[in-house]
């Protein structure tokens, strides 16, 4: 069926979805049905309207009906699925008829009452130990857009493995072979649940039984002043929970982003790796001389953090240097207590900071990395866990996400709060900032820097230009860069390491600079990272600079 006869089949769904499609040209028409959502491994993602190629009730429905006949198929008995939603537009009825779509098929499904935390998600599906979980979000993405990632039974995302079969059911459903049905029919009959408080409690004392240094906290909790935004997402109620049940007793909440909002009226993306989300945190800061500011994105598995400098201004932290700083803390600490376990690990992707590497050396700690995605981080801890071979100490990637403890499976901003705040106390006793202790870090470990450059190239159009992109790095890749020379091409779709095979290219220069391309796997962009380490933070800062203005312009 062409992308009109669709759009024409479309037109007889509902009235409101009539009236929308009949407002649209040609083109538009055209871009909403000349594909499906792509489902993968981040589950999908896309802008909100009517159309194949939209988030909708419609593409909701087929793909949950594909995930139902997928747990069919298997044959697991008495199959269960768990489902979070976020505070965007339509998430919380996308979760819904998700569930009912579910219980038409004979699935219990078990919903949090209220919108939650993606992490806490991945714990309920470990806590309940259902057969899989499902979160509707589009994590830090524009007002315009929402999602749908799919978890497995380990709390995890899902697998490529997974994704593959579910993909194969879903391409097989007709929207006239979904099934639903009735709301008070589904809670009647049990197959319809909410998410109990007891979970939540449960998840919360977990979180705050991974306190690195108690002594600390105690010594600091009345005197560090924390400003905390939950950017209007779901992250204000567990964050704020866990700190003041942990005793601090000054932490500050942006007031005009407490509360959740589809339109994130207050900012323009709601990404704490957006410096300007902050801009109204900084001005509080200010005002009362916190120490420290955090900032979730509006599922709270990303946290930003902002610290004071030399000279009293407030730097925005990148996710390595959050990252960074987190290993030296949290391996410090162990060894200093006495409870550095017997084989540790710390897990980071390809495109995140190696000065993560330098710094666990120095503890005689191993570092693993993993293709880009915090879903391989998580099949790392499963798999440790199986073998009983190693120990998961912590895990973080440079796009703000990380992870200590192994009953949530996913990056989360709850935990990763908790510990920033806990570092930020252990520093202020040593009458030092946060970011005089990253400064005290470079100077031990050397100068690192990293940068990202996301281009977006929307439609068929820009598909076609990233493979392009793509297609030359592979093929005929500069021989130098601002005079480096590039000394080997990684190409990790022919597989590198024992790593899953990806869409992705690196290019390692003679001065172990490093720069990665990769097509985001949720959104119409093509990704650069470059990576530099250099004599000084000038130094480093120059070479960076320098690398990617180069490349660029060899590519773009």
């Amino acid at each position: 069926m062409n992308y009109m006869d669709m759009y024409k089949r479309w037109l007889n769904f509902d009235e409101d979805t009539k009236n929308e499609l009949l407002n649209l040209d040609e083109k538009e028409i055209k871009e909403r049905f000349y594909k499906e959502l792509e489902f993968g491994t981040g589950g999908l993602r896309g802008i909100i309207g009517a159309g194949t190629n939209r988030m909708n009730v419609y593409t909701v429905r087929k793909v949950t009906q594909g995930l139902a006949n997928y747990i069919k198929n298997k044959g697991i008995e008495n199959a269960s699925v768990a489902i979070a939603y976020d505070s965007r537009k339509f998430s919380d009825r996308f979760a819904k008829e998700a569930a009912l779509v579910l219980n038409a098929n004979g699935i219990k499904t078990y919903m949090y009452k209220e919108l939650r935390p993606t992490p806490m998600l991945s714990f309920a599906v470990r806590y309940l130990k259902t057969t899989a979980g499902i979160v509707i979000t589009a994590s830090h993405n524009p007002k315009e857009y929402n999602g749908y990632k799919v978890y497995w039974s380990d709390g995890g995302q899902i697998t490529e493995e997974h994704a593959e079969g579910i993909l194969k059911e879903i391409s097989k459903v007709d929207y006239d072979d979904i099934l639903t049905m009735d709301f008070e029919k589904a809670v009647d009959l049990g197959l319809f649940n909410y998410i109990d408080d007891e979970v939540e409690t449960a998840y919360i004392n977990l979180v705050k039984g991974l306190t690195v240094n108690k002594d600390i906290v105690e010594k600091a909790k009345n005197d560090l002043k924390i400003i905390y935004t939950p950017l209007h997402g779901t992250g204000n109620k567990p964050v704020r929970r866990v700190l003041e049940e942990i005793g601090y007793k000054n932490v500050y909440i942006v007031k005009e982003q407490e509360n959740p909002d589809p339109n994130f009226s207050t900012v323009k993306y709601p990404n704490p790796e957006e410096h300007e989300v902050f801009k109204r945190a900084i001005e509080m800061a200010k005002e009362l001389e916190a120490d420290l500011i955090i900032g979730t994105d509006p599922d709270c598995d990303r946290v930003g953090v902002v610290v004071k400098n030399k000279e009293g201004e407030y730097i925005v932290l990148t996710g390595n240097q959050t990252g960074a700083l987190l290993t030296h803390y949290i391996l410090e600490n162990l060894k200093t207590t006495g409870r550095m376990p017997k084989n540790p690990v710390v897990i980071k992707t390809i495109v995140t900071t190696e000065m993560a590497r330098r710094i666990a050396k120095s503890y005689e700690v191993e570092v693993i990395d993993v293709l880009t995605g915090f879903k391989y981080i998580g099949e790392k801890i499963k798999e440790f866990e199986e073998k009983q071979s190693k120990d998961f100490v912590f895990g973080f990637e440079e796009s703000y996400g990380y992870l200590s403890g192994t009953f949530v499976r996913d990056k989360d901003g709850v935990i990763a709060s908790m510990l920033i705040c806990e570092m930020a106390a252990f520093y202020k006793l040593k009458g030092m900032t946060l970011y005089e202790g990253l400064i005290s870090l470079y100077e031990k470990y050397g100068y690192f820097k990293e940068d990202l450059k996301s281009i977006t190239l929307e439609g068929i159009e820009g598909s076609q230009r990233i493979k392009e992109i793509m297609d030359m790095l592979r093929n005929n890749p500069p021989k130098e860069i601002a005079e480096i020379k590039v000394r080997e091409v990684k190409d990790y779709l022919k597989g590198i390491n024992d790593l899953p095979k990806s869409n992705v290219i690196q290019l390692v220069l003679d001065d172990d600079s490093i720069i990665t391309a990769r097509p985001s796997g949720t959104e119409p962009k093509i990704k650069f990272y470059f990576a530099a380490r250099g004599k000084s933070y000038k130094d480093t800062e120059e070479r960076l600079e320098k690398i990617k203005m180069e490349f660029l312009r060899l590519t773009i």
